[in-house]
């Protein structure tokens, strides 16, 4: 079976294997994977390695593939217990791979799509959301981070994360040059984010809070002046030693939330990274702020979205079994 490249996976240009690749289209490459963003690139690279990995096993052709061997591909990812949401990245990394190589995706056919509409179905597509952190667990959460290094990141990564209703991938993506602190609390610049892949950019206010316990500005301030960090990366590992290291990852977060939730008592299978922006959203929410106030402090784009969240937090408010005599 001949192996092909792809420019989603490798940095060859697509074509003869033994031509050279112009200066225009190498240029034209840079900016074709810059389209998407690391985190997207990397989850592509992953899934096309498992479908080239599949497609090994049988000795079928990868690409251009067989509208068949991808039916059977993620019929296979269904009945081996792939989530619904797996399963359709797959489909599109899929479908990537053979646009960026010049060939019409077997994804758009007929068959595939009857494949994947049987296996949404099956399966169901409503994601399981994780437990949002409300300011009551926030608040337990704070009581049991110790007084040391790596409480004082912990501290100041939890807190600003709630009031900023930031992403892990922003979080962990903030320099010390994109803090600013002022009379009334922190700005953030916040350079590029999920859903502003040209780098626009957005500024996000958090105020000093009532209590020093649980107030975002004095933690971050607290981490920053312990931390001895000047520039660069913000939030870092801290080793068991309490030497500083290198940036933080977005699975970092979600490890470093989990662990402290577990600490305070919750069940960390319920809690993740996306707990906190939850937990704000909801939050802010049940407080009466508008809904423009809350997309403006979360950079979400959709206000369907938001009123997802805020549908959730108002499952008992004004409930129809409240008061009927039961």
């Amino acid at each position: 079976m001949k192996s092909f490249r792809i420019p989603i996976i490798k940095t060859e240009i697509v074509g003869n294997e033994n031509s050279t690749p112009t200066l225009y289209e190498s240029r034209a490459k840079k900016y074709m994977e810059s389209s998407k963003s690391a985190n997207t690139r990397k989850a592509y690279r992953t899934d096309w390695q498992h479908f080239l990995g599949w497609c090994q096993e049988r000795d079928v052709n990868p690409i251009p593939a067989d509208p068949q061997n991808v039916s059977d591909y993620i019929a296979d990812l269904a009945d081996q217990g792939y989530k619904a949401s797996t399963i359709q990245r797959r489909i599109a990394s899929i479908s990537q791979a053979h646009q960026m190589a010049g060939f019409e995706s077997p994804t758009h056919t007929a068959k595939v799509r009857a494949t994947w509409q049987g296996i949404r179905r099956e399966l169901g597509t409503a994601p399981k959301q994780k437990k949002a952190a409300s300011i009551e667990i926030i608040k337990a959460m704070c009581q049991t981070i110790p007084d040391t290094l790596l409480g004082h990141r912990n501290r100041a990564l939890l807190l600003i994360g709630f009031a900023s209703g930031s992403r892990r991938s922003e979080l962990v993506s903030l320099d010390v040059e994109d803090v600013e602190f002022s009379d009334e609390g922190v700005l953030l610049h916040i350079r590029r984010s999920k859903t502003d892949q040209e780098g626009r950019g957005r500024k996000v206010g958090i105020k000093y809070g009532s209590h020093p316990q649980t107030c975002p500005v004095r933690s971050l301030q607290k981490w920053i002046s312990e931390s001895g960090i000047t520039t660069g990366a913000l939030f870092r590992k801290v080793d068991r030693h309490g030497n500083v290291k290198g940036r933080l990852t977005g699975d970092g977060v979600a490890y470093i939330i989990k662990r402290i939730c577990q600490q305070a008592g919750f069940d960390p299978k319920d809690f993740a990274g996306h707990s906190l922006r939850r937990g704000f959203i909801t939050t802010a929410h049940r407080n009466k702020k508008s809904e423009y106030a809350i997309m403006k402090q979360t950079g979400h784009k959709s206000i369907q979205t938001i009123r997802r969240y805020i549908e959730d937090a108002d499952v008992f408010a004004d409930n129809a079994t409240d008061g009927i005599g039961l």
